[in-house]
């Protein structure tokens, strides 16, 4: 079906938020028309990809190398019991075609690596950072980065988590990941949630916040996160901003174009969240 027409079983399925002055047909016309990678289908992976899917975007990328395990369930809540030793790509995929018959979703059962990451992003007009790991999210941005393609990012920990957007090749104020990191973090200083724990609600929360996002930058809608990040501290179920500024000595985004792209690709191999 054509992506400039919206078929009666669409209209039926998206009335609700076609009515809001911001969207209309025509908004769900460009989300009908938008191609988003999620890396990662874990605990923000989840919420991220049924609210895109119910959403309406057009195609939705799922990429992830992990099989489900029993102990993602508390939190990684597009899976299921019946859904163990299933790659995660393929559980979700199965509950988003199940959910909207409507949109296309493509399983890209692969670790994100320095080999694959610009072929995977260059198929997508947006990418949701889902993963739960500095290397990886390093590398997403470095792709994103040089191949101009926005990036969401979401990340949660305990019981707080963030959100921002990194769209620096825009120019401008817009800062990127490493002006936030100028250099890398160490592994200690970046646990995993197997070391200290996450609560799942936060997560919802956080992938909420990351799908509404993605949805306004293909609408065009409201005030971006470019330049803010939003933090969410559920035990007093409060949240704060902080800003960030573009760095003039930015080892990414601070220099010429031809030395961005170069570092760009030039990060070392990581695995999908």
């Amino acid at each position: 079906m054509s992506e400039h027409v919206l078929t009666a079983g669409e209209h039926a399925y998206y009335q609700r938020q076609m009515v809001l002055p911001e969207w209309g047909e025509a908004g769900q016309l460009r989300l009908k028309a938008a191609r988003v990678l999620v890396v990662g289908a874990g605990g923000l992976g989840a919420p991220v990809l049924q609210y895109l899917g119910a959403a309406g975007v057009g195609v939705i990328g799922i990429a992830d190398g992990d099989f489900v395990e029993v102990s993602n369930l508390h939190r990684q809540v597009i899976h299921t019991m019946e859904d163990l030793d299933t790659p995660k790509t393929t559980s979700a995929a199965t509950r988003l075609r199940r959910g909207n018959p409507h949109v296309e979703v493509v399983e890209h059962m692969v670790p994100v690596t320095v080999a694959n990451a610009a072929d995977l992003i260059s198929g997508y007009d947006i990418v949701a950072d889902c993963t739960d790991n500095f290397a990886t999210r390093d590398l997403l941005h470095a792709t994103c980065h040089a191949l101009g393609r926005t990036l969401v990012s979401g990340a949660a920990q305990m019981t707080e988590g963030t959100v921002t957007t990194f769209a620096a090749f825009r120019g401008g104020e817009n800062p990127c990941f490493r002006c936030l990191y100028p250099t890398p973090l160490p592994p200690e200083m970046t646990p995993s949630c197997s070391m200290v724990g996450v609560a799942g609600p936060v997560l919802t929360v956080i992938g909420g916040l990351q799908a509404m996002e993605v949805v306004k930058e293909i609408l065009g809608i409201g005030e971006g996160l470019s330049g803010r990040i939003v933090m969410y501290d559920g035990l007093s179920a409060g949240f704060s901003e902080i800003p960030l500024a573009r760095r003039a000595d930015c080892p990414c985004c601070g220099g010429s174009a031809t030395a961005q792209g170069e570092r760009a690709m030039a990060q070392p191999p990581v695995t999908g969240g």
